[in-house]
């Protein structure tokens, strides 16, 4: 379903593509994903065991939304429609395509910058290392700047800056703040190997873009990788429809699509609330906004309070975007979840329920909503897995799920030429990235001789004072959206826990139940974090199971190792042949 917000018109004429022999009506500047949903294609590609699974993480982690494109596999949620494109359903297993001529030498780039990522922190760390008088090369695997929070419109969108949003506005204006300051960007640009000499400390690279391989020798290196939204399974919960929240929004900022005309919104914290209140904006109808955590009440006016106090604008905002979901007989309800995805070959039905003081689903809450997509966000994970290959220290977050880094605040991480800013290296939302980009590029500056200006000064004195605010903030918000405590999974024996090898919460309990106590060893007898997603979604599911069992061994998950995303084997070979 197409959409148009204020600001953004397309402003190019359509154009014709096929899937699986269908015409499909596309607009310059969609991705795959958002035409196919577009025209009512939810069902992208066929498991193993002959289910249908479409778009679920919108950005590139899961590999559910893989289709084959011109007889190439391809990441429908990353890769530009076109016209006269040849789409089909992508099979279990797919044939490779063809090996293309070997490249006489690998390009190298040697930047004193090299920084991963194009989102509020990366753009920050590049701006101010670049404002330092360094050359600072930033590789982001999106066709725009912008990451998860400042999302852009495709480059087939027509833009008028004095109607955007603000959120629209303030994502171009440091971007383009960011290339006055002399920085270089590669877009479409995948990060998928990375080393460190155990000698020197000099690091190596390797990325892929436009099917080619080339190296990155930087003298320091920013990762500002963000996070991907964690799993929350529940029956039904891989059908086509039922999405991460943070696609939904995707759709809707970057491509103008909303996932669905009736859409319940599910999960826990902020970002499902502005989700809710922007496809209210889009004119689907929102079908109910289910949220783990109790409502607010007088015994959480202290972090409130806080929460006013540290920026008062964004709660201001939140306050606004309830009144609208109420004023628009939106249903609210507090201390629920998702029990339940129903649907022949898509989702159709969604059933949600309460839960009761001692943990458990009441069974007489539960209830019925009619739904053409879930949207469910059940918070973040890191995306640690460049920083952990190259020897960076994580410790498990405390009081949550997840990684955080070990770091100082300058986003230092214990490998001294490797900063991770952002979400990568532990959860504290846009504006706390934004403090520690910047401070990390002056740093980095700073190490490299660099005798910075006045005015540079100035603005990490105030990245200091904004940090600290804003991880004050983000203390309260998240003490405000704490999760009622749920007493065991939603998931039944069935459940699949393990979306891209089709392993079930069954298999992974009687493995445990039969004496395996670490995350390898159950790898290795079920297959499961060996599929496209590499485990970033069932990894963290195992270490909780692996949790409570006595003498488990809890290391920091699947032991991360080149290539950290998938790669077609083509490039590779290209690639090898001719180093020879």
């Amino acid at each position: 379903m197409r959409i148009c917000s204020a600001g953004i018109d397309r402003n190019k004429a359509s154009f014709q593509l096929s899937f699986d022999g269908r015409p499909v009506i596309a607009y310059p500047g969609e991705s795959l994903a958002a035409a196919l949903l577009s025209a009512d294609e939810r069902m992208l590609r066929i498991t193993s065991a002959g289910q249908g699974r479409g778009l679920f993480c919108g950005m590139g982690v899961c590999g559910e939304c893989t289709v084959i494109v011109d007889g190439v596999s391809r990441r429908a949620c990353m890769t530009p429609a076109q016209s006269g494109q040849s789409v089909t359903t992508a099979p279990a297993r797919a044939a490779v395509g063809p090996v293309p001529p070997a490249q006489s030498a690998l390009p190298t780039a040697t930047p004193d910058v090299l920084v991963i990522g194009a989102g509020p922190a990366g753009l920050s760390a590049a701006r101010s290392a670049a404002l330092a008088g360094l050359s600072v090369l930033v590789a982001d695997e999106r066709g725009k700047a912008g990451g998860q929070y400042f999302k852009q419109p495709g480059s087939g969108f027509k833009v008028d800056p004095s109607r955007i949003d603000q959120q629209f506005r303030e994502g171009a204006d440091l971007f383009e703040s960011t290339k006055a300051a002399g920085v270089q960007f590669i877009f479409d640009t995948q990060l998928w190997s990375a080393e460190r000499d155990a000698v020197t400390g000099a690091l190596r690279l390797g990325l892929l873009g436009a099917g080619r391989i080339f190296l990155a020798l930087p003298k320091r290196l920013v990762l500002a990788t963000g996070a991907y939204e964690r799993a929350f399974p529940f029956p039904g919960w891989t059908l086509p429809g039922v999405m991460t929240t943070g696609a939904c929004q995707t759709l809707l900022r970057a491509y103008q699509t909303a996932p669905g005309r009736r859409v319940l919104v599910a999960g826990n914290g902020p970002l499902n609330l502005q989700v809710a209140v922007e496809l209210q904006h889009s004119g689907v109808e929102v079908v109910a906004l289910i949220e783990q955590a109790s409502a607010p009440s007088l015994a959480r006016v202290g972090d409130a309070a806080r929460l006013a106090l540290s920026a008062p604008n964004l709660v201001g905002d939140g306050i606004a975007q309830l009144a609208l979901l109420r004023r628009k007989g939106v249903p609210l309800l507090y201390r629920h979840v998702v029990v339940e995805a129903e649907g022949e070959g898509a989702v159709r039905r969604v059933r949600v329920g309460q839960i009761g003081q001692d943990g458990h689903i009441v069974p007489a809450s539960i209830r019925t909503f009619e739904a053409d997509a879930l949207c469910v966000g059940m918070g973040f994970l890191p995306q640690a897995e460049v920083a952990r290959a190259l020897g960076c220290r994580f410790d498990d977050a405390p009081g949550g799920p997840g990684l955080i880094a070990v770091r100082d605040a300058v986003g230092r991480s214990s490998v001294d030429n490797v900063f991770i800013v952002g979400d990568g290296g532990g959860l504290g939302g846009a504006r706390v990235a934004m403090a520690q980009g910047m401070l990390a590029g002056t740093e980095a500056a700073t190490d490299l001789g660099q005798t910075l200006s006045g005015g540079l000064k100035a603005e990490s004195a105030a990245a200091r004072r904004a940090l600290a605010r804003h991880l004050r903030f983000q203390k309260a918000l998240w003490r405000l959206y704490a999760p009622a405590k749920l007493c065991g999974p939603v998931a039944t024996a069935q459940t699949l826990l393990c979306r891209c090898e089709d392993v079930s919460y069954g298999t992974i309990e009687k493995l445990i139940a039969g004496g395996l106590t670490d995350i390898g060893s159950i790898k290795r007898q079920c297959r499961a974090g060996m599929g496209r997603c590499q485990g970033r979604y069932c990894g963290a599911l195992i270490r909780n199971m692996l949790g409570s069992q006595p003498g488990a061994s809890l290391d920091k998950g699947f032991a991360p190792r080149s290539p950290f995303k998938p790669v077609p084997i083509a490039a590779l070979a290209s690639s090898a042949s001719s180093a020879k």
